[in-house]
């Protein structure tokens, strides 16, 4: 077993390896973590790097690979890189739910049954709350993509970011994602993190290392603690939770990542408050 295996069983880390595909987005939200934006600098992962760095996590132990961003799907050819990346590891790719195309969803069809899923953003049952936040017409977009990806017989999750959702608001929300075809299991409520956008905002609650899950994230500005860490505030990147500028080969961040984590004491999960 691999050091990381072990960490992985022990619960010291998380087992799923995060890359950041990019930085810009087609939406501003109000409370983005990297500040992304249409103008926002297009630091990208090399897309052909992918699938090398997801067998690189195979081999090191992680057990599964999420992409997040920006806006992944932005990116030129990411459903080949997300199928060659299925192909090693279970995959998960965070989406804003809004450029689900015919053209894109043909893209897509191949992912059909393979170890992979879209995860989707949606705030609230109610379309105002949620465009609110989020930008004009994405809820309807949303409520359009959800579908048509499960009609390709792709695994859909909802993702939902919030100040706190009251229990009648939450249980509407519920009920929408379990009418589009989306289980409870497959519904992530998460809260607002003061980082990037939120904090011109204020917005949010305030995160230090222990309340992050202790996920090794990959951009092309280094590795991080969490993919709660590479965020930008006034065009700066944040790097209080970089643990190495290296990133290739991966075994180099993922011991960095071992001994920050032993230092630190972490649990991928455990008592107390935590950020999902």
């Amino acid at each position: 077993m691999t050091a990381v295996a072990r960490a992985v069983e022990e619960g010291t880390i998380g087992g799923r390896l995060w890359l950041y595909a990019n930085y810009h987005c087609n939406l501003t939200c109000t409370y983005c973590l990297t500040e992304s934006a249409p103008a926002a600098a297009r630091r990208l992962l090399p897309l052909d790097r992918m699938p090398e760095i997801a067998a690189e996590a195979r081999a090191e132990g992680f057990d599964a690979v999420g992409v997040t961003g920006g806006e992944p799907f932005l990116v030129p050819g990411l459903p080949r890189a997300l199928a060659a990346m299925a192909a090693e590891l279970p995959t998960l790719v965070l989406s804003n739910g809004t450029l689900f195309t015919r053209r894109l969803l043909a893209e897509l069809a191949p992912l059909a049954g393979a170890a992979f899923a879209v995860q989707i953003s949606l705030d609230s049952a109610d379309p105002q709350a949620n465009d609110e936040m989020r930008g004009p017409r994405n809820f309807a977009k949303v409520v359009e993509a959800v579908p048509r990806l499960r009609a390709l017989g792709i695994r859909v999750r909802v993702a939902t970011t919030s100040e706190g959702l009251e229990p009648d608001a939450l249980a509407r929300l519920c009920e929408l994602h379990r009418s589009l075809g989306v289980p409870d299991e497959d519904h992530v409520v998460r809260p607002v993190v003061r980082r990037g956008r939120a904090v011109d905002h204020g917005l949010g609650v305030e995160a230090a290392l222990p309340d992050l899950p202790a996920e090794l994230t990959i951009t092309a500005d280094g590795a991080f603690w969490s993919p709660f860490g590479p965020t930008v505030h006034g065009g700066r990147l944040d790097t209080d939770l970089l643990i190495t500028r290296t990133t290739r080969p991966l075994s180099i961040p993922a011991g960095a990542m071992l001994r920050v984590a032993g230092a630190a004491g972490a649990r991928a999960g455990g008592e107390g408050p935590r950020i999902c």
